[in-house]
């Protein structure tokens, strides 16, 4: 089996607080912490305390179906912030991963034409991402085992996609 990355909970509470660290060491305040669901959801709520961004939204794109499985495109799942939400807002896109970055890319897109700037935080960078975070805690080429998808689920039995 290939050797894969493992992201602890103790660990994910060690990285935030640093990812934290190179928005602000940056100078950039954002106005609004944006979620990419489900990965990003634990991130950017610990970024927004971190940085003291109370206002928080979440956006839910669907592209992986399992283990470097997905769907052709990602799809972008409403509600989501409303371009009123984004106007002239600076807003901090939280991910877990950039992967291939398609998702990001899609967020990103979405965003760009209300907000007033846009900038990606995620946990981890891969090389072959089409989309260059600003912040990244670490990069690597290896599957990432995130302590929230990992473990077998509650209801089915099975690891959630």
């Amino acid at each position: 089996m290939d050797e894969r990355e493992v992201l602890t909970w103790e660990t994910f509470g060690r990285c935030v607080p640093e990812l934290a660290g190179q928005v602000s060491a940056d100078g950039y305040r954002p106005d609004l912490v944006l979620s990419v669901a489900r990965g990003g959801l634990a991130l950017g709520m610990g970024l927004g305390y971190a940085l003291g961004v109370k206002a928080c939204a979440m956006l839910n794109v669907e592209f992986y179906t399992g283990v470097d499985a997905r769907l052709d495109e990602p799809v972008v799942l409403g509600p989501g912030p409303s371009p009123a939400d984004l106007a002239g807002r600076r807003v901090l896109v939280a991910d877990d991963v950039a992967d291939t970055g398609r998702t990001l890319a899609a967020v990103r897109d979405l965003c760009a034409p209300h907000a007033a700037e846009v900038r990606v935080a995620v946990l981890y960078d891969k090389p072959g991402s089409v989309v260059r975070p600003d912040y990244s805690w670490r990069r690597t080429d290896r599957w990432i085992d995130f302590p929230w998808s990992s473990v077998e689920a509650v209801v089915t039995g099975s690891v959630p996609a």
